[in-house]
Order: structure tokens, then C-alpha cells, then sequence
């Protein structure tokens, strides 16, 4: 018998498509490249004009034929009627999850099927948000859900590692059913952040039986989106957002992680510089997702109608925890004790403390002191699997005072 397959035919078709559209894009820079060469003074003059107008036609040849690739792949993806029904595939469901991190908004624009759709899951499989199935899916199904967003370039599949899953742990010691949302996380935090609203209100109207406590828990990008679910569903008196009762972020960059900005700079640097100018678009190859990143941008107006890769001041618009809900961070440090120099810089490896405690000169989230907490010798991916974080996700569920908001 061979190996199983794990990757469908429109798997293949969108990575072929996508290697295609990168390639004209290497060849568009290396284009560019090449014609800032010949365009330095002394060169210029040298060079005899037909010199110049071969390399120019040797790359328009070059470009059209990974775009006319591209589209090709594009076609027959659009045209194939591709359900077939694979085996969970960590591999897949890891590269496919990175991919969509890093370019997954231009994979939604090109309808590459490689973009992945939002929806709840568990167990690795999508839940119909149907009353019957979602019962017959959820055969422990109780009045007490939790649901999981997972970070940048992740699926839901990442919640389990080290031999533990936040939600599954929940389930055990508290009664809450565990519901994972995999999505997208290439698209802006704020178009997420609707959709998973609008999401919500479904599971919920759905939901087998009477929900008594809904328990969000949000980690990295996904307290982001989580908070801006909040936005969303108070804009839209969504019937969920009255039955949410908690909100635990980890990690959560909630004003911004320093390397989207260091590379913010880089892309600048590079656009002025003469002749790397030509590589600048490699530093464009950050999606709308990892861009809202910088200070943690989580509604539309933190960006539309701005260039999101110009180097500009933060200009978020103020965004308070949502209200009569019991809101907890937890900020991890890669130090054996807080209040260290590396806790500013830092934090964890990727989100420095003060960010992840919502800590801010002028738009401060204000997590009471005990709702709040720091994990020492603890790095960013270390949140999901660490006992002591999930002690104090424990101990503070556990307190008939947090209870209530």
C-alpha cells in the first residue's frame, strides 16, 4: 500500500499557482535590479541602447509566462470540483496555516484555494453549525463553552502541544465544552475580527443547549481578533456578546510586537536605498494581518485609507475591554524574574510584557491587578502548554469573586 495522500488536487493547484505568481515577482525585481544598474551614471553612457531594450524584453517574456502560469492554475482550480475528503495531515494543516500567515490576504483576493475559510472545529474537523450536528459532533456537549482563536500563521491543531490543550484541560476540571476556531490569519485583524462575530452569533443560536457561560480564549493574534470580535458584535447587538462572561488573553500583543515594526523600518530603509530599491518588495511580503501587528491595530478605521506599509505614528483609535465582561492577561518573559530591561524589549521572545498586559502611555487597557499576570522563564509558544499558566487560568475560574465581572 503507498502513503496516503495529504495533499487534494486543488492543494496542488494553488501552491502551483502561487509559485508562479512569486516567480514573476523575482523577476520583476530582478528586472528592476538590472535597469538601476545600467542606469548608474558612467554605466549609462556606456551601454548602448540595444543593450538595454534586450534585458527589458528577455523580462516582459520571462513575466508573462508565470503570469499567464499563474493564471492557468487559477482556471483550472476555479474549475475543478474538488471534495475529496483527506486524512488530517499535521504537515498540511502547519504549512498551509503558515502560508496563510504570511500572504494569506493575497491568497483571498486571487481565490487561491490554499486560502483558508473561517470556521469552528474540533478535533481537527469543521463543525456544521447545525443544532443536530453540532449535538451529534459534541457528545459531552454542556451549557459551558469555551472558544479557542489560535495566533499568526497557526490552526487550531497547535493548541495541543507538549501533551497539552488549554481547552481540553477546561473541559476536564471546569465542565467547558471546547470549541477551535481556525481561520485566516493573513486578513486584516479587523475583517477577522467581524467574521468571527458574525460567526459566533451562529454557534450560539445553534448551540444544542442553553448556554449559561461563554469563556473566549484568545492567544497572540488571536486576543486581537477576539477583541475586535467585540467591536463587531456591539455594532451589531449580536446576541452572543450578552452571553459572554469571560475573556482570557495570552501573549496577546494588544499595542503591537517590536518586530513588525523593525521590519516596518527595513521596508523603508530599502525603498530609499539606489540600488536596493529593487529589493524593497521582498519587505511587502508581509500580510494585512502581520502589518496590524505593529501597534495592534483591531478595527477598520486603524486602516483604511492608509498605505500599511508607509512608516507612520500609531493612530489607533481607542478600544477599551468590552464591558461587564471578566477580562484576564497573561504576559510571559523569556527572564527568571519581571521587571527586567528584557521585559521591554522582548517579553516573551516575540510581545514584551507591557503590551501583553495592555500597558499604555495613552490607551491603556484596564485589566484589574489581580486579573493579570506575569509567567517568568517563559517563552511566547511556551503559553500553551505551560502548567503554571494554565494553574492560573485555573485558579482564577476557580474564584466565586471573579465569577462575575
Amino acid at each position: 500500500m503507498g502513503k496516503p495522500k495529504i495533499l487534494s488536487v486543488s492543494d496542488l493547484l494553488g501552491f502551483a499557482r502561487l509559485a508562479a505568481e512569486g516567480a514573476e515577482g523575482v523577476t520583476g525585481m530582478v528586472a528592476r535590479m538590472h535597469h538601476a544598474v545600467l542606469d548608474t551614471p558612467g554605466l549609462a553612457q556606456l551601454a548602448p541602447a540595444v543593450s538595454r531594450k534586450i534585458p527589458k524584453m528577455v523580462y516582459q517574456t520571462l513575466g508573462a509566462a508565470f503570469r499567464l502560469t499563474a493564471q492557468g492554475a487559477g482556471v483550472a482550480s476555479a474549475l475543478i470540483d474538488d471534495n475529496e475528503v483527506l486524512p488530517l495531515s499535521w504537515g498540511r494543516e502547519t504549512a498551509v496555516a503558515a502560508l496563510n500567515g504570511v500572504v494569506g490576504d493575497h491568497l483571498a483576493t486571487t481565490n487561491n484555494p490554499l486560502a483558508l475559510p473561517m470556521r469552528f472545529r474540533a478535533n481537527g474537523h469543521t463543525l456544521a453549525l447545525e443544532r443536530e450536528a453540532l449535538a451529534q459532533a459534541l457528545p459531552s456537549v454542556t451549557g459551558k463553552v469555551v472558544v479557542l482563536v489560535h495566533g499568526l500563521a497557526m490552526s487550531d491543531l497547535h493548541w495541543t502541544r507538549a501533551n497539552h490543550d488549554h481547552g481540553a484541560a477546561l473541559a476536564r476540571d471546569f465542565g467547558y465544552t471546547p470549541v477551535y476556531l481556525s481561520y485566516n490569519t493573513g486578513l486584516h485583524i479587523s475583517t477577522n475580527g467581524r467574521a468571527f462575530a458574525e460567526a459566533l452569533e451562529r454557534l450560539v443560536a445553534a448551540w444544542p443547549v442553553e448556554i449559561e457561560d461563554l469563556l473566549l480564549l484568545g492567544y497572540s493574534m488571536g486576543g486581537l481578533v477576539t477583541r475586535s470580535a467585540c467591536l463587531a458584535s456591539e455594532a451589531s447587538a449580536h446576541a452572543w456578546r450578552k452571553k459572554l462572561s469571560k475573556l482570557v488573553f495570552l501573549g496577546t500583543p494588544h499595542h503591537g510586537a517590536p518586530l513588525e515594526r523593525i521590519g516596518n523600518w527595513v521596508g523603508n530603509v530599502l525603498a530609499d536605498a539606489p540600488y536596493a530599491a529593487a529589493l524593497a518588495p521582498l519587505a511587502k511580503i508581509r500580510s494585512a494581518g502581520v502589518t496590524d501587528l505593529r501597534y495592534g491595530a483591531i478595527a477598520d478605521e486603524d486602516w483604511s485609507g492608509r498605505d500599511r506599509f508607509a512608516h507612520a505614528p500609531d493612530a489607533r483609535r481607542p478600544a477599551p475591554l468590552p464591558e461587564k465582561v471578566a477580562c484576564y492577561a497573561i504576559a510571559a518573559t523569556l527572564s527568571a524574574s519581571p521587571g527586567t530591561p528584557k521585559d521591554l524589549l522582548i517579553g516573551d521572545g516575540l510581545v514584551p510584557v507591557a503590551s501583553a498586559l495592555g500597558r499604555h502611555r495613552t490607551q491603556a487597557l484596564k485589566f484589574a491587578p489581580d486579573r493579570q499576570w506575569i509567567a517568568c522563564a517563559t517563552g511566547h509558544l511556551d503559553l500553551l502548554s505551560s502548567p503554571a499558566v494554565y494553574k492560573r487560568i485555573a485558579a482564577w475560574l476557580e474564584q466565586d469573586s471573579l465569577i462575575s465581572p
